[in-house]
């Protein structure tokens, strides 16, 4: 064969092996060669399905390959141009192919992160929206196994080998500020006092005190493995903190209705004071209240009524209060009632 001009040695191949040796037909012949220039510019053949190739935009690149894969998968494609396809780098699992590409990206973020897998459904790394990959994995794997759309297991193993804690039985805001934690106490080398340590500690974006001192008072409704993470950063259980936790949780709670005649009252007492009812939003009234003692004899309690946040409150709700609570707060000079 005799060229004018010299030619490349792998298109000189890829012309002899579809058009001499095999006879391949015009389309074939077509798609084989875009899929060897889409691989030559960007080093693979992940091609969206509706990617147009040619000089003219006009040839369906994405739906060839589409196509091919679709005879490979019931075993009408040819052993030569199996052959072919793969030495372009074939993907002829285009859900496997994105899912490794997913896990490199995995390993990448869990190496940044403490070796954690709770990243939020908005982060990146690399420009690669990591958060959102996570997010739909997890939502998987809450599908039972056999049934449409839940993850392989294979799927599970390989993310569980990074993380075994990337999909917990809790909510991965939980593993999160446990991520945050843990990188914490590395980062002091294990020496920290977490009952010491100040409630406005925040750490990689975590309200790292806060969260702490919610653990130590909630340590019996966590989980065995989450109070096993806890323990193995030093984080116990603190019986003041739970004890507080639970009488606030016992005492009963004031309902709509009673928030309304509080405020009423702290309004009426202000304005009998002032001679109007226009209270800024800072302010509170100190209001008095008879409770019962510890021994059921009665007790005078002074509490701030944070009034001003109280009717701001009820201004921007006023289309569901009643005409009766309406009326009420127009007999106090509120306007806007």
């Amino acid at each position: 064969m005799r060229f004018q001009s010299p030619v490349d040695e792998n298109v000189l191949a890829l012309f002899i092996a579809s058009r001499v040796l095999t006879g391949e037909n015009q389309f074939w012949r077509e798609g084989i060669n875009h899929a060897r220039r889409w691989n030559e510019e960007t080093g693979g053949l992940d091609v969206p399905y509706s990617a147009m190739v040619g000089e003219e935009g006009n040839f369906p690149l994405g739906k060839w390959l589409s196509d091919r894969r679709t005879e490979h998968s019931a075993g009408e494609l040819m052993r030569h141009r199996v052959e072919m396809l793969d030495a372009l780098g074939m993907i002829w699992s285009v859900s496997d192919a994105r899912f490794e590409a997913g896990l490199d990206w995995a390993r990448v973020w869990a190496k940044g992160h403490g070796g954690s897998l709770a990243a939020p459904a908005r982060a990146s790394v690399g420009g690669y929206a990591i958060g959102t990959w996570l997010s739909e994995l997890r939502a998987a794997a809450a599908v039972p196994a056999g049934e449409p759309g839940s993850l392989a297991p294979e799927r599970r193993a390989a993310l569980e080998e990074i993380d075994p804690w990337w999909c917990p039985a809790w909510p991965i805001t939980w593993q999160r500020a446990y991520a945050a934690t843990r990188l914490w106490w590395l980062d002091s080398d294990g020496l920290v006092n977490w009952t010491t340590l100040p409630e406005d500690t925040v750490y990689e974006g975590e309200q790292l005190g806060r969260w702490v001192k919610a653990q130590r008072a909630g340590w019996p409704e966590l989980e065995a493995d989450q109070r096993d993470l806890l323990a193995a950063i030093g984080i116990a259980e603190d019986q003041e903190l739970v004890a507080a936790r639970a009488a606030a949780e016992a005492k009963p709670k004031v309902s709509r209705t009673d928030r309304f005649a509080q405020g009423l009252a702290a309004l009426a007492q202000f304005v009998a004071r002032e001679g109007h009812a226009v209270v800024r939003r800072p302010h509170k009234e100190e209001v008095e209240s008879v409770e019962a003692g510890p021994g059921g004899e009665e007790q005078v309690v002074v509490s701030h009524f944070a009034l001003g946040t109280w009717l701001n409150n009820q201004k921007a709700r006023r289309a569901k209060l009643t005409a009766g609570q309406l009326a009420q707060l127009a007999e106090h000079g509120v306007e806007w009632a």
